[in-house]
């Protein structure tokens, strides 16, 4: 989920209503779209594919949102990946404190359903706070962190995410859990479960050799992988504190 703590909270700004295009975002935020519009996205918080199966407080839109010099590094990632045939895929960027709240209430609402439970299915979710996949303060919430993982462009398009089906847990194989519209990485995102560390061993040769691409790609421009999931990454030095305006409509 993305979901490490960040080590230190230093500031919240709340505004009224959400920025979007021709707005201007606080803090040095940028509008990913505005950096490189080649690289796809889909925030999941925006809908009903993740973990809640509901938007989620704090996502007006479907709109990855990063400190610049983030975006800067994910358009030299895409540089990179493009004569390979792979683009970007992001699946969650800048996250309001609000979303991060609304994530630890509802992990914490006494209530699960079999949906819910398809992304840890070894453990209840009111275990999620207590085992630190569920954190009150993210990384996401300063610009700093971004879920991510790779589209093969060549690949037919998958099926779209039906919310009504019955799929299997996120750590199926990839034809029977909830597609992704990308590569297969051994799990699914956000998946709570020891299969999706990034150096795993329960997974294939070819699911290791993508998270090696995309590790390998985002670490020469400056990222850090979160060894307990492979989608996460963060860049040192580029976060100055946490903040709460919601994620702006495209």
């Amino acid at each position: 989920m993305g979901r490490r703590p960040a080590l230190v909270v230093l500031a919240l700004v709340a505004l009224g209503g959400g920025p979007g295009h021709g707005q201007e975002l606080p803090g040095d935020f940028v509008l990913l779209s505005q950096i490189d519009p080649s690289i796809q996205q889909d925030l999941r918080y925006a809908g009903r594919h993740n973990f809640m199966g509901r938007r989620i407080a704090g996502y007006d839109g479907n709109e990855c949102v990063v400190k610049r010099a983030v975006g800067a590094a994910l358009r030299e990632v895409q540089r990179e990946l493009r004569p390979r045939g792979l683009s970007l895929k992001m699946l969650d960027c800048y996250r309001p404190v609000r979303a991060s709240r609304d994530m630890v209430a509802w992990a914490q609402d006494g209530r699960e359903t079999a949906a819910e439970r398809r992304y840890n299915p070894g453990f209840s979710k009111a275990e999620l706070f207590r085992l630190g996949y569920i954190a009150e303060r993210s990384g996401h919430s300063t610009g700093a962190a971004v879920d991510l993982t790779l589209v093969d462009l060549r690949a037919p398009k998958g099926p779209p995410f039906d919310p009504s089906r019955d799929y299997a847990d996120c750590t199926a194989p990839a034809a029977l859990r909830a597609p992704e519209g990308s590569v297969d990485m051994g799990t699914g995102y956000d998946c709570s479960d020891a299969k999706a560390h990034t150096a795993a061993r329960s997974i294939s040769a070819e699911q290791r050799r993508w998270r090696t691409i995309l590790v390998g790609a985002m670490t020469r421009q400056g990222f850090v992988n979160y060894s307990k999931e492979w989608w996460h990454f963060s860049m040192p030095g580029v976060a100055s504190g946490a903040y709460d305006f919601p994620v702006p409509r495209r």
